[in-house]
């Protein structure tokens, strides 16, 4: 089954699939490298993942009550427009992001810091379908997942990076907490925040930042992060998954609630000419 959502004008943001009983897939379909801009977030993401776990928990209900674990199975992949192979997303809109004078205040603390917290607690296992590259908000999107699959690079290269520094963007509490937690050690998350290093599939694979990498294109990665997602799919059967991830990630949760101004290079510039 499929469940389009789109803006009033008939744009789809998003389209949400049910292909199996206890999977469903979120295609992202703002342009062919799905930019994380707030109509999509909170007019496509947010939407379907209340639609999502609507589903899901009246499927739970009714296993609970028919004693039938097969309804109580349940997993969610999201995975970029599938009519290409070069994105999975782009991250944000930045360009055009920056010309709204509340963006610094604003963007972070309404709109994408929600989208985030909901995958870290959303009640049943999270796959991202990393069908290209994920960058800066792209990569954070992958991430908040609970496993990734992603393409291998072999027919057209896929980069995971989080290219803040190279254009001088300073990094949000709520984004630097993503990836303390989720990076798995500090010489990674080094790379990643400071460096900007481009993570090539196997290189991301290599130091734990995605589960699988897959030859072929994007039905190729959709169909392994089906199976992955087919393997766990049974374990929020008792309704525990969403709860133990929240503890598990309190930290990050802390870090997505607190609303903190941005700082930025001509800012701290400034704060060191008074200061020295």
């Amino acid at each position: 089954m499929s469940y389009p959502i789109s803006l009033p004008s008939g744009n789809p943001l998003v389209t949400l699939t049910h292909p199996t009983a206890s999977l469903w897939v979120i295609e992202l379909h703002n342009g062919a490298d799905s930019r994380l801009t707030q109509a999509l977030i909170q007019r496509g993401l947010l939407p379907a993942l209340d639609q999502v776990e609507r589903h899901w928990r009246d499927n739970w209900r009714a296993g609970r009550e028919k004693k039938d674990d097969s309804l109580c199975k349940g997993a969610l992949i999201i995975v970029g427009n599938r009519k290409q192979d070069k994105f999975f997303s782009n991250g944000l809109d930045w360009d055009n992001a920056i010309k709204d004078p509340n963006f610094s205040t604003n963007f972070f603390p309404t709109v994408f810091n929600p989208l985030i917290q909901r995958l870290l607690s959303f009640p049943i296992p999270t796959v991202a379908a990393v069908n290209g590259h994920a960058f800066a908000g792209g990569m954070i999107l992958a991430m908040a997942c609970d496993y990734r699959v992603m393409t291998d690079g072999s027919k057209r290269n896929a980069w995971m990076c989080m290219n803040e520094i190279h254009f001088g963007a300073t990094l949000p509490l709520s984004l630097a907490s993503v990836l303390r937690a989720k990076a798995p050690n500090p010489t990674v998350l080094r790379k990643i925040i400071l460096e900007g290093h481009r993570f090539t599939a196997k290189e991301a694979l290599s130091v734990g930042l995605v589960d699988r990498i897959v030859a072929g294109d994007t039905e190729s990665i959709v169909s392994e992060a089906q199976s992955l997602a087919e393997s766990v799919s049974s374990l929020p059967g008792k309704g525990a998954w969403g709860l133990n991830r929240r503890e598990m990630y309190r930290d990050v949760f802390e870090g997505l609630s607190r609303d903190v101004l941005v700082n930025n290079p001509i800012a701290d510039d400034a704060a060191a000419r008074a200061r020295l």
